[in-house]
């Protein structure tokens, strides 16, 4: 790696542990939101240089949807274990309740009601009032306006017309009773920097994103892998042995390696949503 990439991915990282150690000081009641995947890996592995070598003044937070692969599963518990991590899971009781499912319900009733309904709770429930997230501005248009610091009100809503100026690296925490602050610590990273610094540091993450064979089945000219006995086999159905995703996405066919794209159940394409060849 070029000294000019090393010393970017350097600056990269230093602004992020800048902000983490920023919150942790302003805020009463931080909270790391962990989903498994590989910005979450790099998001904590920023924060445990951020306070090395004591331990994470904050735990990280699972909002589980229920449809997370198993070795996703283990990797966060074996995670949070070998670091010395507190780690708090919230399942939408309501929509268990409910039998939400992907793939009855749609993939877009079911994020909404076990993940960001779901997440809703969980900060409600421990009184979070700063919530660490592994989101980039370069994934797409939305996070593209996010502040490093994105204030939400008492209903955890944004109006991104309504947000602090961010000056240098001088960030506004001010916030009254029941609002809360989103924090975007990989703001200025892009998915390259991301597989970079993982290369760079040596950062363990879920296998899943390396290639493998996998049980999957071919559904809607998508690949989707088959994890255990959740996802029912239609007529003519036949399980295979290759690379694929899960309900929320699913493989397309590429013409070149690194050109895998992935689509969700909705038909939209996302970047890095299932398997990389990396």
């Amino acid at each position: 790696m070029d000294q000019i990439r090393l010393t970017h991915l350097r600056q990269l990282e230093a602004e992020s542990i800048h902000i983490i150690r920023e919150v942790a000081a302003e805020f009463s009641n931080p909270v790391m939101l962990y989903s498994i995947g590989k910005d979450s890996s790099v998001m904590l592995h920023l924060a445990r240089k951020a306070f090395y070598p004591g331990t994470l003044p904050f735990p990280l937070l699972h909002v589980d949807t229920g449809w997370k692969f198993r070795e996703m599963y283990e990797f966060r518990d074996r995670t949070a274990k070998a670091y010395g991590c507190e780690l708090l899971v919230h399942k939408n009781p309501e929509g268990v309740a409910m039998g939400i499912n992907p793939f009855i319900h749609g993939s877009a009733k079911h994020t909404d009601i076990m993940k960001t309904e779901g997440l809703k709770q969980a900060l409600n429930k421990y009184g979070f009032d700063a919530a660490f997230v592994g989101a980039r501005r370069d994934e797409e248009k939305s996070r593209a306006k996010e502040r490093i610091y994105s204030f939400r009100d008492r209903f955890h809503r944004w109006d991104p017309k309504n947000q602090r100026p961010e000056l240098w690296h001088n960030y506004n925490g001010q916030i009254n009773k029941g609002e809360s602050i989103r924090v975007f610590p990989l703001s200025n990273w892009t998915e390259q920097d991301i597989w970079q610094y993982i290369w760079l540091e040596n950062i363990d993450i879920v296998p899943l994103y390396l290639a493998a064979e996998r049980p999957v089945l071919e559904r809607d000219g998508m690949l989707m892998m088959i994890d255990d006995n959740r996802i029912d086999l239609q007529p003519g159905e036949v399980i295979q042995k290759t690379d694929g995703a899960f309900p929320y996405a699913g493989l397309l066919a590429a013409d070149r390696c690194g050109g895998v794209k992935c689509t969700n159940t909705a038909g939209n394409h996302r970047r890095d949503a299932g398997f990389h060849h990396q």
